[in-house]
């Protein structure tokens, strides 16, 4: 006995609930011309995921559900039946739901269970908890259907199996950020192992705002065995086969595709959540300042891959203190990407703001409000650009600088979105050269060297004095990440951070920095999610804050000092 799956890894649009399901109605014909008994959809394909708090307008809920009706109509066809991410209220209470369609109605719905309130997710603020499911009988199977997070403790899992489930179906929102394949694996391989059921992993693909959902769905049978794996950054409707042997049901294999993994995971994810911010934005193309420097020639190969050369306009803004080998680096990169690309100085609009400013600056020193000016110029610039044509900024600053606040607010900061926003510095680098040798087999630009060597072996260096380099101002970028590492992604004491190495003063003050810069970091560009915690959802720190580290070593409370804990073996406690 067979039974046959369409897996719909595919791109919605959030709040599009008529462009979603004209989407799913494609994904059903399909899978009714192979013969496909179900389709899965990710979590909340019908609305987009997160929906954040536009999941609580009525007017949408209604849209949903409308929708939601539609489809079960349809599904009296004798075709494939659906299984959908929805919201869903109920009793006056709102769940992030599955709806399973079949035979002209709605006949089943589940709701999430565990919901993540953590990083990058924040669902108890609009769903409430659905309690402990049961399976759902489709087609002649028992079919446990946890969501998502459901899955990434036993209890959901547990308890479908105790019910009766034969086949597990995971629809997911799962965001990308580097190594999360391998932990959505193990995850999965634990589930497994405690359940003695197969499971089907579903996981969204796409760009919403900060987030990329990079897909790699996957399948595995008991024992922790890889049945299938779909590719990861791209859309797919892929076949899959159940078979029904002694002990259970049994996935067929099928094809093992390739997924991209470290850097080139990473360029991968900047790329598609560059290209879905623009596309779902419905901006024409994008526009960008081209200095000759490692991060623009960077974010411009990024934006070509993602949209193509003909929607990307690299500008060269020249000042005083350009230098020759700058311009050759910026156009030579342009040519080598295919992109538009102009020169446009800036020397009046700079001189122009000095002379307005110059009867309140009379008798001062020259000092970075000066050097500030000319960034601000160029945002102007190009802001400007974007005004009257329509292509979005982008903007180009990375995580190393955007820690420590080594950017101009309403200047270089200016822009609609941020590729490399959470991407060190020295990754930037790492990123160029793998660019040079590989693209990922969705990008539209070209093949082979695209950033000219000299722009990743130079010293990097804003250009708004004479001789200026970022080292005048920064320690060297290998030692500022380590540094910022620790502190930003590890949370580390700066008494760990020292024992590393590292001299003591500098961290005090990166740490310093780090803190001080927050009120720029609520300012700028949103920007594609890359390591485990990003500036904006998964940092939150006050903009008003004196605290910083005292230096001393890790805390031990003194026991005696503690409040005296409860007795509670054998007698109660009353609190």
């Amino acid at each position: 006995m067979t039974f046959r799956l369409l897996l719909a890894q595919l791109n919605p649009v959030m709040g599009d609930i008529t462009g979603n399901l004209a989407r799913i109605r494609q994904a059903r014909a399909e899978a009714a011309g192979q013969g496909a008994q179900v389709v899965l959809f990710p979590e909340l394909f019908l609305l987009g995921y997160p929906p954040e708090d536009l999941v609580t307008k009525p007017a949408l809920e209604e849209a949903c559900r409308k929708a939601l009706d539609e489809l079960a109509r349809e599904t009296a066809d004798g075709g494939p039946a659906l299984i959908i991410g929805t919201p869903w209220r109920q009793d006056g209470k709102l769940y992030n739901a599955v709806a399973v369609l079949d035979a002209g109605r709605i006949a089943a719905v589940r709701f999430k269970v565990d919901l993540p309130n953590y990083g990058v997710f924040d669902e108890k603020r609009v769903f409430e908890p659905g309690p402990m499911p049961g399976p759902v009988m489709l087609r002649g199977i028992r079919f446990g259907i946890p969501i998502c997070e459901d899955i990434w403790k036993e209890d959901v899992v547990e308890c479908l199996m105790e019910t009766g489930a034969e086949v597990l179906l995971v629809p997911n929102g799962s965001p990308y950020e580097r190594d999360k394949t391998d932990t959505r694996l193990n995850i999965a391989v634990a589930r497994v192992t405690e359940s003695h059921l197969p499971l089907i992993y579903l996981n969204q693909i796409g760009g919403q705002d900060e987030l990329v959902f990079d897909g790699a769905s996957f399948g595995l049978n008991t024992g922790g065995r890889l049945a299938f794996q779909m590719p990861a950054f791209r859309e797919e409707m892929r076949l899959i086969t159940l078979e029904k042997q002694i002990g259970g049901w049994h996935i067929a294999q099928g094809e093992l595709t390739h997924v991209e993994e470290d850097d080139e995971a990473d360029y991968a994810a900047c790329v598609l959540g560059l290209k879905d911010y623009v596309t779902k934005n419905r901006f024409p193309g994008v526009v960008l300042g081209m200095s000759g420097g490692v991060d623009s020639a960077l974010c411009c190969a990024i934006a070509t891959d993602a949209l193509g050369a003909e929607k990307v306009h690299a500008i060269m803004l020249p000042y005083r203190y350009t230098s020759q080998e700058s311009f050759a680096d910026a156009k030579a990169c342009a040519e080598a990407l295919g992109v538009r690309y102009d020169i446009l100085p800036i020397a009046e609009a700079v001189e122009g703001l000095e002379a307005s400013l110059k009867p309140l600056f009379e008798g001062t020193p020259r000092n970075i409000t000066e050097e500030n000016i000319q960034s601000r110029a160029r945002g102007t610039i190009l802001m400007s650009i974007s005004n009257k044509f329509g292509p979005m900024v982008v903007t180009t600053g990375n995580k190393s600088e955007m820690s420590v606040g080594y950017a101009t607010l309403y200047g270089d900061m200016n822009g609609g979105y941020n590729p490399i926003k959470d991407l060190y510095k020295m990754q930037v680098f790492r990123l160029c050269r793998l660019r040079n040798r590989w693209k990922p087999p969705f990008a539209k630009g070209p093949d082979g060297e695209v950033i000219p060597e000299n722009i990743i072996i130079k010293p990097p260096t804003a250009e708004l004095r004479e001789n200026q380099k970022d080292q005048d101002s920064l320690p060297e970028y290998e030692v500022l990440d380590d540094i910022l590492e620790c502190l930003v992604e590890k949370e580390m004491h700066v008494a760990e951070i020292v024992a590393r190495g590292h001299d003591i003063a500098l961290v005090k003050r990166i740490e310093h920095l780090l803190s001080i810069a927050e009120y720029k970091r609520r300012q700028s560009a949103p920007g594609v999610k890359i390591t485990r915690r990003n500036f904006g959802r998964d940092r939150r720190y006050p903009i008003t804050n004196a605290f910083r580290d005292p230096l001393a070593s890790p805390y031990v409370p003194d026991p005696a000092l503690q409040p005296e804990k409860p007795k509670v073996i054998g007698e109660a406690y009353d609190g």
